[in-house]
């Protein structure tokens, strides 16, 4: 507002879109945002499970992601494995405006559950 008059300024012109500048968002920024999509589409891990974790390749504004992740034993890795590919892709689109062309899941470890009665991590 104009202090004399009270009355708005009027805004300046934007810029062409193609003369604005761009952001490049890191691949390291687009591979935690990928990580944190694969805890989300997950349920708990269990006790001693690593967090998932992501690598990402990129060649202008499409991604190839690598998700690895570690599960409880027995479950439906399948139905895990879609899972995170689909909310990965889908988190990573949405927020880093990014063609995602790949999402590949790779298991790391299997973790079995403890038997009745036992407790985690002794033998």
């Amino acid at each position: 507002m104009s202090a004399e008059t009270g009355v708005p300024r009027p805004r300046p012109a934007l810029a062409p879109r193609g003369e604005r500048g761009a952001l490049r968002i890191a691949d390291r920024v687009v591979a935690k945002i990928a990580a944190q999509a694969a805890r989300e589409a997950l349920p708990p891990p269990p006790a001693g499970a690593a967090a998932p974790h992501a690598t990402v390749v990129r060649h202008d504004d499409a991604a190839r992601i690598q998700v690895h992740l570690e599960l409880a034993y027995p479950c439906d890795i399948g139905a895990h494995s879609a899972a995170v590919r689909r909310h990965v892709a889908q988190r990573v689109s949405a927020l880093v405006d990014m063609e995602v062309t790949e999402v590949g899941v790779r298991i790391e470890r299997l973790h079995p559950a403890p038997a009745p009665g036992t407790v985690p991590g002794r033998a």
